[in-house]
């Protein structure tokens, strides 16, 4: 296994958004890649807003295929409360998903983030220590967050990724480029040793 020694299982994350058909089953097969990249045991699952059983869209498909990731047989599934208990990390495209995590289990919001904020937070909060627990350091990360910005009413751009749904190839392009960069910021910060060992 190869994660640090306080790590005695392998982490759990669930990525969230609306129709789990393009945002959130893009960014699962991009951080399990970043992972996997760093030497990461972890189980990565997605998860929507609507009833399952949906393809991945094809833009989303072939967005992913000229990256060399399989998303053709994905199949969208819908948010049920035992993901959210099961996951040690929720990553949210946006704010309403991340709400929504929190109307199943209302103490979620501890361990529940939009992308953007968690990779700006995480950025804030530096890298993992090398004897930091997982839940640790996201408790670090979420130190100096404003619970209102994530649940308050309104709506905030700068915490949510836009849904590319109906859009052009080259949209969904922006929002593959977007996922990548910030799942591999977050991934680079929060297993910063494992990443260092595995490139020197």
């Amino acid at each position: 296994m190869c994660l640090d020694a306080p790590t005695i299982r392998p982490i759990d994350v669930l990525i969230l958004c609306t129709a789990n058909q393009c945002r959130s089953p893009m960014a699962e097969v991009l951080l399990r890649r970043h992972l996997e990249r760093a030497g990461v045991e972890a189980n990565v699952s997605s998860a929507g807003l609507y009833e399952g059983g949906a393809p991945a869209t094809d833009h989303g498909v072939a967005a992913m295929a000229d990256r060399g990731l399989d998303l053709s047989g994905h199949t969208s599934r819908r948010l049920t409360d035992d993901m959210v208990r099961e996951a040690d990390l929720v990553i949210a495209m946006t704010r309403l998903h991340a709400r929504e995590a929190a109307v199943l289990v209302p103490d979620t919001l501890r361990k529940t983030f939009t992308l953007k904020e968690l990779a700006r937070e995480a950025a804030a909060a530096g890298e993992r220590g090398r004897d930091e627990p997982f839940d640790v350091w996201l408790g670090r990360v979420a130190e100096h967050r404003t619970p209102g910005a994530l649940i308050g009413v309104g709506h905030k751009d700068e915490l949510d990724v836009a849904d590319p749904i109906g859009g052009s190839r080259a949209d969904y392009e922006v929002t593959a480029d977007l996922l990548d960069r910030l799942l591999g910021e977050v991934v680079d910060l929060a297993f910063p040793l494992v990443t260092e060992e595995r490139s020197a």
